[in-house]
C-alpha cells in the first residue's frame, strides 16, 4: 500500500496492476505453460467445503514436486457454482476443476502442472453428455450468464484493493468528483433505469434525487446487507467477493445526494466472512485516501462504518434497520415521512441494498443508456439470483432482466434434481409467491412476477419438484414470518398466527370446509392493513399456493390425503407391489425395523413399527412406496 491516490496516480496504478491481471487471465487452449495461475474459490460455500485444506494440499504437493515457483495461488471471491465446490479455475486457458479435495489435488499437480495435461478425473461433466467440459465457456451455467454486479467475482483477490483498481476500480468515483456535478450523476442514474435490487424496486435515481432535495444536514447513505430470505446469499457473496464495488457505489451516492459525510453498511452478524473482508476493504480505501477527507484532492469528505445486525428479518425494512443502527428495537414505523426526508436520527437518508450499490460504478463508467439497453421496458439491467432447492446446479447466477424462469431453472440450473419433475419455484422468499409449471415461461422482471402473484424480492429462487407439498410449503413460510414479525401491528402479529394455526390444522388432517376461503379473506386483510412490507407481503405464499394449487388444499381437507406424501399425519405407508423391484433398498434405509423383506420377495411395511420418517420413500428408486 502506498500514500493517498490522486487521479493521476490512480491511473498509473491501474495500468501497472492491469498488466498483472491480464497475464493471469490469459486465454487460449494451451495447457502447457511456463507459469500457472490457480484461482481458488474462497466464497463461504467453498470455504465450508474445505478450500483452505485444498490450498494447503496444493502448496504441499507443489513443494514435493519442486514446481512451487511456477505457480501462483490466488484466493478469489465466490465463483458462483456452489454445487460443485471447492472449485478452481486454472490459467492460462481458463480450465475449470471442481469437487477438489486433499487427494485429487495431488493428481492435479502431477497431471496439469508437472506433465502439462488435463486432470480428467476432476473436470466437470454435464449430465447426459459423454465428453467432459474443459473451459468455463463450455459450461452452460457460466456461458448463459451476463455479469455486471458479479463482474469481478472469481477473478480478483477480494482482499487486495490494487486488483480491484486494475479492473477500473474507483475510476467512476474519480470521474464523478472531477468531471460531473451531482445533478449529472443523478440524471445518469435516472437514465439507467436501475431499480432497487433489495425487493422494493424503487427507481434508484429518483430516490437519490428526492434525498438531495432536502437541505437539512447532515445526511446519511446506508447500505442494506441484512439479507434474511431462506436460501438467499446474493448480497453476502457480493460483499465477500467484491467489497470495493459497494464502497465505491456508496461514495458516489453520497456525492450525488450532497451533505453526506458518513455511510453505514448494515450486515447481519451471521456473515462473519463478509464483515471481515469489508473491514479490510475499508481500511485499504482509507489508506489510499479513497475514504476520509478530501478524496482525490477535492473538498468531498466521506467515510463508512459497518454496523452488525442481530439477524432480525424485519430489519431488512428501511425504518426498522435505521432504528437498529440508532440502538433502538428494530420495528418499522408508519410512513410518511419517508427515509429520504427523515431517516437515520431524523435526518435525510438514502438506503440501497448491496447489489444496487455494486451496479453504480459500472453505470457511471459506461453510461446510463448502456445499462438501460439491457433488460425489459420496466426492469433494466441484470439481476443476481441465488438458485437453490431441487435443482442440479445450485449457485449464484446473474442474468439479464426478462430471462424466463424456464431458462434459469433448466438451462442454467441444469434441471430438477433426483430425476423428478418441476412443480413450482418460490421467488421473493417469505414475501414472495410460488410460480407453477404452467407459468414456467414467465419473464423474471418486477412487473411480470408481481402479475403472477410472486415478487422479485432480493433474488432468492427456491425450486421445488413434484414431491413437494404446496400446503406445507405455505405453512413453512408462514411459520418463518410469524417468528420474524416484530409484533407492532395487530394484522401481522395476530393475523399471521391465526393463519399459521389454520395451515397446521390442514396439514394435520383437521382441516374443514371453508378453511380455504377463510385463508383467502384473512390473507387479503393482512395484506391491506399491515404497517410494513413484511406484513403486507407475508400472506403471498398462502395466496399464491391457493391460486395455483387449490386441488392440494382440497385433498388435505376433503380427502384427508397429502398428494405429495409429505404431511406425516395424513400418511399411511404401504408398498406398491406392482412397482416393487424387490431390491431391498427400503430395508437398508429403515432404522426402526418396520420393513419386512427377504431376497426375491416383495417388501412389506409393519405399520405398528413405522414412524413415518419417509426414509423408505427417499431410498426407493422406483417410487414404489405409497
Amino acid at each position: 500500500m502506498s500514500a493517498r491516490l490522486t487521479v493521476e496516480s490512480l491511473q498509473q496504478l491501474r495500468e501497472q496492476e492491469f498488466e498483472k491481471i491480464r497475464i493471469r487471465l490469459e486465454q487460449g487452449d494451451q495447457i502447457q505453460a511456463e507459469r500457472y495461475h490457480l484461482l481458488l474459490c474462497a466464497g463461504m460455500g467453498c470455504m465450508a467445503c474445505g478450500t483452505m485444506k485444498v490450498k494447503a494440499g496444493l502448496e504441499k504437493a507443489l513443494a514435493e514436486r519442486g514446481v512451487q515457483d511456477r505457480v501462483d495461488i490466488v484466493l478469489t471471491g465466490c465463483n458462483g457454482f456452489c454445487a460443485v465446490g471447492p472449485l478452481m479455475v486454472v490459467y492460462p486457458g481458463g480450465v475449470f476443476y471442481h469437487k477438489l479435495d486433499e487427494e485429487n489435488i495431488a493428481l492435479f499437480v502431477e497431471e496439469h502442472i508437472v506433465n502439462g495435461r488435463l486432470a480428467e478425473e476432476i473436470l466437470f461433466q454435464i449430465p447426459g453428455e459423454k465428453q467432459k467440459s474443459v473451459h468455463l465457456s463450455d459450461i452452460p451455467f457460466f456461458a448463459r450468464q451476463q455479469l455486471l454486479a458479479l463482474r469481478n467475482s472469481g477473478l480478483i483477490h477480494e482482499e487486495k484493493i490494487d486488483e480491484y483498481i486494475a479492473r477500473d476500480g474507483y475510476q467512476a468515483l474519480a470521474n464523478v468528483l472531477t468531471k460531473m456535478t451531482p445533478e449529472d450523476v443523478i440524471n445518469e442514474m435516472i437514465v439507467s433505469g436501475l431499480r432497487g435490487r433489495g425487493g422494493g424496486g424503487f427507481p434508484t435515481g429518483k430516490k437519490w434525487e428526492e434525498c438531495r432535495r432536502y437541505k437539512n444536514f447532515p445526511k446519511y447513505t446506508v447500505c442494506n446487507g441484512d439479507e434474511g430470505d431462506p436460501g438467499a446469499f446474493m448480497d453476502r457473496s457480493v460483499l465477500e467477493a467484491d467489497p470495493h464495488a459497494v464502497l465505491e457505489g456508496m461514495a458516489i451516492s453520497a456525492y450525488a445526494i450532497g451533505g453526506v459525510e458518513k455511510g453505514y453498511i448494515y450486515v447481519r452478524a451471521e456473515y462473519p466472512l463478509a464483515m471481515h473482508r469489508l473491514n479490510i476493504a475499508i481500511e485499504q480505501a482509507r489508506e489510499y485516501g479513497l475514504l476520509g477527507k478530501n478524496i482525490f484532492g477535492t473538498d468531498f469528505n466521506f467515510d463508512i462504518e459497518i454496523y452488525p445486525g442481530a439477524g432480525a428479518f424485519v430489519c431488512g425494512e428501511s425504518s426498522a434497520l435505521m432504528y437498529s443502527i440508532e440502538g433502538k428495537r428494530g420495528m418499522p414505523r408508519i410512513k410518511p415521512p419517508r427515509s429520504s426526508e427523515a431517516g437515520l436520527w431524523g435526518q435525510p437518508t438514502n438506503l440501497n441494498n448491496v447489489e444496487t450499490f455494486a451496479n453504480v460504478p459500472q453505470i457511471i463508467l459506461n453510461g446510463g443508456a448502456w445499462f438501460a439497453s439491457m433488460g425489459t421496458e420496466g426492469s433494466k439491467g441484470t439481476k443476481v439470483f441465488a438458485l437453490t432447492g431441487a435443482v442440479n446446479n445450485v449457485g449464484l447466477v446473474e442474468v439479464p432482466m426478462g430471462t424466463s424462469l424456464k431458462e434459469l431453472v433448466f438451462d442454467i440450473g441444469g434441471g430438477i434434481s433426483d430425476k423428478r419433475k418441476f412443480k413450482a419455484a418460490q421467488l421473493g422468499g417469505p414475501s414472495g409467491g410460488c410460480i407453477p409449471e404452467s407459468l414456467i415461461d414467465v419473464k423474471i422482471d418486477f412487473d411480470s412476477l408481481t402479475e403472477a402473484g410472486a415478487m422479485m424480492g432480493s433474488g432468492g429462487v427456491v425450486v421445488m419438484h413434484n414431491a413437494t407439498c404446496m400446503v406445507d410449503t405455505a405453512r413453512f413460510f408462514t411459520d418463518f414470518s410469524v417468528d420474524e414479525s416484530c409484533g407492532k401491528c395487530v394484522p401481522c402479529r395476530i393475523g399471521l398466527r391465526v393463519m399459521l394455526n389454520k395451515l397446521e390444522d390442514i396439514v394435520s388432517g383437521r382441516g374443514q370446509e371453508g378453511d380455504v376461503e377463510f385463508l383467502e379473506r384473512l390473507g387479503n386483510h393482512i395484506k391491506a392493513t399491515s404497517h410494513c412490507g413484511l406484513g403486507q407481503t407475508a400472506s403471498n405464499p398462502v395466496l399464491s399456493t391457493i391460486r395455483y394449487f387449490r386441488d392440494e388444499y382440497d385433498a388435505h381437507i376433503k380427502e384427508k390425503q397429502c398428494p405429495a406424501r409429505v404431511c406425516i399425519d395424513l400418511i399411511k405407508f404401504e408398498v406398491n407391489e406392482e412397482k416393487c423391484k424387490m431390491c431391498g433398498l427400503c430395508l437398508k434405509a429403515c432404522s426402526t425395523g418396520a420393513i419386512i423383506w427377504e431376497k426375491k420377495q416383495k417388501a412389506v411395511i409393519d405399520r405398528a413399527k413405522c414412524t413415518r420418517c419417509r426414509s423408505c420413500v427417499t431410498a426407493c428408486k422406483f417410487d414404489a412406496i405409497d
